[in-house]
């Protein structure tokens, strides 16, 4: 079972992806009106918005692709500032005249494409949202808009007739976002090698449940789960789902219930993490005496407890669409959930924006 796993997360390794986060609203408070985000893959490298109009490079090999290719620079910086402020803007406007709304709307994009390093394919999509539901979406193939609410009907109907809109969206996803991708593939290369992780047990009470953490891997091609005397367990374990880094690594965590366990059988019990390749195996021994935790133990002299040494920020409104929809708060380590309130505090310093969907950057405190 391990090898087919492997095998097929090995497959999967081969692909990059590109893709752009866009949103625009209005009366939505503390929310710039215009914000754009570029993210490689699964990683974030570029972000803009109308309050601060100044391109953001966010790793130096970005910055530098930038630099060696003024065009990019000037192309990027037009679409931030004067031409897809100017559209969302329209389409918010036209919006909430067709839905006779006043205020907080928020009308977001996401577009990007994937490439197969081994076959060449290429994949795009184009999607939008419209307050926080799925709207219309460009189908490649058929070269034709798709409405995913019946409001969206009109627009669809307008855009299908604009021959000129559809070569054009084509045309982005298949040949300039590959064009584009390829270069931050070869821009990134360094960034790209094999990185094997590092791994933690986290336990907040007694009775919550051990949580396998790796962080700092690469590729996000990974799988990590808890085995009892060698054979892979499913009861009482909650996977979560491969999170960024700021640092161009990802992070993940697998639970383990640990309260009907039995002291002396603790030791059966394994967390196990695989990268794509099959070849970086980590193996972590279920042992109480390693465990981190916010009540003492490993850290009863002062060290900083491993729940605090990141915290998830919202970055970004985006379409809650296909692979994106959200990202549960449930999937963190440690929760607790505060009633009228978007911010749901893990452990101290270790807080999550939910449940609006998101982009999400880990910082390290």
């Amino acid at each position: 079972k391990s090898f087919i796993i492997s095998l097929v997360l090995a497959v999967f390794r081969y692909k990059h992806s590109l893709k752009y986060f866009v949103t625009g609203s209005s009366g939505v408070p503390n929310i710039p009106e215009f914000m754009g985000v570029v993210v490689f893959n699964g990683i974030q490298v570029g972000y803009c918005d109308s309050n601060n109009k100044t391109l953001k490079p966010k790793q130096d090999w970005a910055k530098k692709m930038l630099e060696t290719n003024p065009e990019k620079k000037e192309w990027h910086t037009n679409m931030c500032f004067n031409d897809q402020p100017n559209f969302f803007r329209e389409m918010i406007f036209m919006l909430k005249q067709q839905f006779s709304q006043s205020e907080g709307e928020v009308f977001s994009r996401i577009s990007g494409c994937e490439q197969d390093e081994n076959t060449g394919e290429v994949t795009g999509l184009t999607q939008y949202g419209y307050n926080g539901e799925d709207f219309l979406e460009f189908d490649l193939k058929a070269q034709m808009w798709i409405a995913l609410k019946p409001e969206a009907d009109i627009i669809k109907l307008r855009w299908d007739a604009d021959k000129v809109r559809i070569k054009h969206k084509a045309n982005s996803l298949t040949q300039i976002c590959p064009e584009w991708l390829k270069m931050c593939v070869d821009n990134g290369k360094s960034s790209l090698q094999t990185t094997v992780p590092s791994v933690s047990l986290l336990q907040m009470t007694p009775s919550s449940p051990v949580s396998c953490h790796a962080t700092g891997f690469y590729p996000d091609r990974a799988m990590m789960f808890w085995r009892k005397d060698g054979e892979e367990l499913h009861e009482g374990v909650d996977p979560g789902e491969i999170l960024p880094n700021n640092d161009e690594t990802f992070q993940m965590s697998v639970d383990l219930n640990v309260l009907s366990f039995r002291p002396e059988d603790w030791s059966r019990y394994e967390c196990v993490f695989q990268l794509s390749d099959g070849e970086d195996v980590i193996i972590t021994r279920l042992n109480e005496t390693v465990i981190r935790t916010n009540r003492g133990g490993k850290n009863t002299n002062g060290e900083k407890s491993s729940f605090n040494s990141f915290c998830f920020l919202l970055l970004w409104i985006v379409n809650p669409a296909a692979n994106l929809k959200y990202l549960l708060y449930k999937q963190c380590p440690c929760y607790e959930k505060r009633e009228n309130s978007p911010i749901t505090l893990l452990a101290p310093g270790l807080c999550v924006l939910y449940p609006l969907p998101a982009i999400v950057g880990v910082y390290k405190s």
